[in-house]
């Protein structure tokens, strides 16, 4: 479909991104922080038009040759299995992955995806809802702007974000399952590793399941809360478009997660492995 400007993408009525003066923009702002402030989850209903909807299924249906497929199974940390700890620590629970991701470098600068992104007041609604003081774009050139795709089996088991917070467009939907589910601001003052045992047992009470439709934007704090993509079923698979932004320049995957999530590595991964300012484990 031909999608002639990125009017055409955006709901700019129910949320008029480039006026910020205005009465909705100031309503709109305000219901997202209340709900970031509770649980670290905000979603913007029906953010994209059905037009922009149906361009941004086009445009990963032809990028998904190029995502990276990986059955595999991980830890919340997506780190090696460390016999030193009881067997029963959450970095030892390993899950069954069956996912992929296509990678930002398959997005065009004049595709759907990017000109959502790109569009005048995007980036600044995003970091005025999160208030923070210091929000730069991902730099990471695997990962600034990207789909994940899932198609039938065990999703995204339980993990946390490297990103201190996540932008995500929700694109399709798998024919049934995927619920969003996450335990808010788990670790938001330490690893808190008996709280994130009790999730991944399937004890916690702390857990909220989310059913996100396509063109619904959300904002969530996934550094600080445990996440994952419930098991889905059918052929149709989950698009979901990430815009991820962090709180200094410059950042970047580690090679080890750049290799787990994407199948390659960059020299830009490794020229900065290490610099990352917070001491959370990945």
């Amino acid at each position: 479909m031909m999608i002639e400007t990125a009017t055409d993408l955006i709901d700019l009525t129910r949320y008029p991104i480039h006026l910020p003066d205005s009465e909705r923009y100031r309503e709109v702002l305000a219901q997202t922080r209340a709900a970031l402030a509770a649980d670290g989850c905000a979603v913007l209903k029906g953010f994209l038009t059905p037009d922009g909807v149906a361009a941004l299924v086009q445009e990963a249906d032809k990028a998904s040759a190029h995502a990276h497929k990986s059955f595999n199974r991980t830890n919340a940390y997506f780190t090696q299995d460390d016999e030193t700890l009881p067997s029963d620590h959450p970095k030892r629970q390993f899950f069954d992955r069956s996912n992929a991701f296509i990678p930002a470098d398959n997005f065009a600068k004049d595709g759907p995806l990017r000109r959502v992104q790109d569009f005048p007041g995007f980036d600044d609604l995003i970091q005025a809802c999160l208030q923070e003081p210091s929000f730069y774009r991902y730099a990471d050139p695997l990962a600034d702007a990207m789909v994940n795709m899932a198609v039938g089996g065990t999703g995204f088991p339980w993990h946390f974000d490297t990103n201190n917070f996540t932008v995500t467009l929700a694109v399709q939907n798998a024919d049934s399952g995927g619920a969003f589910e996450y335990a808010p601001n788990i670790r938001q003052q330490g690893e808190n590793f008996e709280a994130v045992k009790s999730v991944l047992d399937g004890t916690s009470d702390l857990v909220t399941s989310l059913r996100l439709e396509p063109g619904d934007l959300q904002l969530f704090r996934g550094r600080y809360s445990l996440h994952r993509v419930a098991p889905l079923d059918g052929p149709t698979p989950r698009y979901v478009g990430i815009f991820s932004y962090v709180e200094e320049p410059g950042m970047v995957a580690t090679p080890e997660r750049c290799q787990q999530l994407y199948g390659r590595v960059l020299p830009i991964h490794y020229e900065r492995a290490g610099q990352r300012n917070d001491a959370f484990i990945d």
